[in-house]
């Protein structure tokens, strides 16, 4: 069993400084730096080439019989995931990992569309889903990441992404901090042998999440695609969980995601590690919440008042953030939800205790969005982002 005193020190002292936090937007570049400075760029193996020619690399750690194949960024905007991979391959490294360094080898593909990391995209420079990409192969991308697969035989497959603040874990207003889906092998959603085993292994990685951030773990629906990476392989009879990094209340450069998300990844390979994976009971899977799409980034309420000067509590307005890729950086660009029925907002603002952003409510300009973008830089947003 891994050392967990030696597993906190681990995240609050290495992870807080980690460099890759100080953006959402992590490039090639700054991911290959960031592996230089802490040696570990010359274990890299090239296994290909992007659409635009960017390296495609992969990393081998542990010598053991059990091996699991991990990808990340997938999707090029999708960052949080890649972070803690690396945090990952840094804690494998260490004296408190060995067991799981002697039971495991590990291939992990830290930027599989690199073209789309560095232009915070989730589609390639194709303009191509790679993962929906599993029967065409068009992708260059795609085939290397099947001759991997090919080639490695892993007895695990994890799948690595990130979600939108949109979603909640079930019918909560509490964000989906971190989502998992054992996907199909089938159209009837067979529970095959390989299915089985993710639904543990995610079992498990909620049992210590809800220790952690209770209430904020999510399920994603389970239905079949062959064409998604992860259905294809989980029908091909290996093991493929889904991982998906949300929100986490004002963590938008996703710095606490990261920590559950590495120590997920911790509990998973542990348990691989260890052969006790079957002691758990698939049930508890099904009690994983399903996400849900009905949460927002602001709401503001109390716009307008009654000829009586009370407000009228039902008046709202919602705002979600459009991330925008400006120089080397993510902007969070505030934009109107047109339609606001059914959903929520997760900060929500008393319009009333700010006079300066009512004057533009009442001048009718609400509507425009440089007046909306002025209206948020009044109430200071920047705080949330």
């Amino acid at each position: 069993m891994y050392n967990i005193v030696n597993l906190i020190v681990f995240t609050f002292v290495h992870m807080k400084k980690s460099k890759l936090d100080q953006s959402r937007l992590l490039s090639p570049a700054t991911l290959n730096n960031f592996l230089k400075e802490n040696a570990l760029f010359d274990s890299l193996s090239i296994l290909g080439n992007s659409v635009e020619h960017r390296p495609i690399y992969s990393y081998t750690v542990g010598k053991g019989p059990k091996k699991i194949l991990m990808w990340s960024q997938m999707h090029g905007n999708e960052s949080t995931t890649t972070k803690a991979l690396v945090e990952f391959w840094l804690y494998l490294k260490t004296p408190e990992a060995k067991q799981m360094r002697d039971a495991c080898t590990f291939q992990m593909i830290p930027q599989l569309n690199p073209d789309g990391s560095d232009a915070y995209t989730r589609v390639n420079a194709n303009t191509v889903d790679l993962n929906r990409d599993a029967i065409d192969l068009s992708q260059p991308e795609s085939r290397i990441l099947r001759e991997l697969y090919q080639q490695f035989k892993p007895d695990y497959c994890f799948n690595l992404h990130g979600q939108r603040t949109i979603f909640a874990a079930g019918n909560s207003q509490i964000p989906a901090t971190v989502s998992f889906l054992a996907p199909a092998a089938d159209q009837d959603r067979t529970i095959t042998p390989a299915r089985e085993k993710v639904m543990k292994l995610i079992a498990l990685a909620n049992a210590m999440l809800q220790e952690r951030i209770p209430g904020a773990v999510g399920r994603y629906d389970d239905g079949f695609n062959i064409n998604c990476v992860g259905d294809y392989f989980t029908a091909k009879n290996t093991p493929t969980i889904l991982f998906e990094a949300g929100h986490y209340p004002l963590d938008y450069k996703r710095v606490e995601t990261k920590k559950h998300i590495f120590n997920s990844l911790v509990t998973m390979s542990q348990a691989i590690a260890s052969d006790s994976i079957e002691r758990v009971e698939t049930a508890a899977y099904f009690e994983i919440p399903e996400n849900k799409n009905h949460l927002r980034d602001i709401e503001l309420y109390n716009l307008k008042k009654a000829p009586n000067g009370k407000p009228v509590l039902e008046n709202n307005l919602l705002i979600q953030f459009k991330e925008v890729k400006k120089g080397n950086d993510i902007d969070f660009v505030p934009e109107i939800v047109a339609e606001s029925e059914g959903l929520h907002g997760m900060q929500r603002i008393n319009a009333q205790e700010h006079a300066a952003l009512m004057n533009l409510f009442f001048d009718a300009e609400i509507s425009k969005i440089e007046n909306l973008t002025k209206s948020i830089s009044l109430l200071s947003f920047h705080q949330f982002v």
